[in-house]
């Protein structure tokens, strides 16, 4: 049976943000970059969710348990 094109998703495969744009790094201290790769829950979101590369997630990684370290972002939330 054929599928239906309405049931059809093109995926896009994401870009690296880093890799793409040069002059942008990652740096502890740059909240506003570290909250788009930090949940609402606080918990760092996956590389099949932000399009990183490999070394540019651990990158982001460091930085944000850096930023938790001297309290510039929150630790995971457990309220329910």
């Amino acid at each position: 049976m054929p599928k239906s094109p309405a049931r059809e998703k093109v995926l896009k495969k994401k870009v690296c943000t880093f890799c793409k744009e040069k002059n942008v790094q990652i740096d502890y201290k740059d909240t506003t970059l570290l909250r788009k790769y930090v949940s609402d829950r606080g918990k760092i979101r996956a590389r099949r969710v932000t399009g990183n590369c490999v070394q540019h997630q651990r990158d982001v990684a460091v930085a944000v348990k850096n930023s938790r370290e001297v309290a510039l972002l929150p630790y995971v939330s457990t309220t329910r």
